[in-house]
């Protein structure tokens, strides 16, 4: 079982979620510069742990080239970073509701204009463009109940390229087993593979979805 604060931070987001879609994502966004007020809050940018998942979760991407990318709760940028540096020749859009976040990101990648930084909710977020690739790691959990979590994972969807794009979900386990059963319930889905990495301090999942080709071009 979590621990009491855990359970108590988890039972906190459920309860944002009883608000309407964009009243939540305010909140979202300002609980999130709160959190920001001090730099990398999470130590996302230097911890042990957090870079061995990078390099795990990396290892798992199909091996294919990517034009278009997106990075879902980027944050400050920490992996949007380890991104631009595994795929150079790919454009990249980091979104985040935390204004306070992204402008410390926008200051730790200077993408000279491949790399860009979108403040947003995902929620309510209309994309510009589809994406090959999309990363959505540490953040549904944040975003409460059955029904938002169904939302989401089809905007996740929706992110996509409607053939042969890529998403990589990757969450807390066992908790990612809750979580990601919206993504494997989602018809424009298919679960490609599933790893757990068991060892403490965390242990968590890395799950792949494609999209489900659709019938071939008249």
């Amino acid at each position: 079982m979590p621990p009491i604060p855990e359970l108590m931070h988890r039972t906190f987001f459920r309860a944002l979620s009883l608000l309407p879609p964009q009243a939540q994502g305010m909140v979202l966004g300002r609980f999130f510069d709160w959190r920001h007020r001090v730099p990398d809050p999470w130590k996302l940018s230097t911890d042990t742990y957090e870079r061995q998942k990078y390099e795990a979760t990396l290892e798992h991407v199909p091996r294919r080239p990517y034009r278009r990318i997106i990075e879902v709760g980027c944050a400050e940028g920490a992996f949007t970073r380890t991104l631009a540096g595994a795929y150079p020749e790919a454009r990249i859009v980091g979104v985040d509701v935390s204004a306070r976040a992204l402008a410390r990101a926008r200051r730790r990648v200077p993408g000279n204009g491949r790399v860009r930084f979108v403040q947003a909710d995902i929620l309510t977020h209309v994309p510009e463009q589809r994406f090959d690739l999309v990363f959505c790691s540490e953040t549904l959990y944040y975003l409460g109940r059955p029904d938002r979590l169904r939302q989401v994972s089809a905007r996740l969807a929706e992110l996509l390229v409607p053939r042969d794009g890529v998403l990589v979900a990757v969450h807390p386990w066992p908790e990612a087993g809750r979580l990601h059963r919206y993504l494997d319930a989602d018809p424009a889905l298919s679960r490609l593979a599933e790893e757990v990495y068991p060892a403490p301090p965390r242990p968590y999942a890395v799950t792949i979805y494609t999209t489900r080709a659709g019938p071939p071009p008249a």
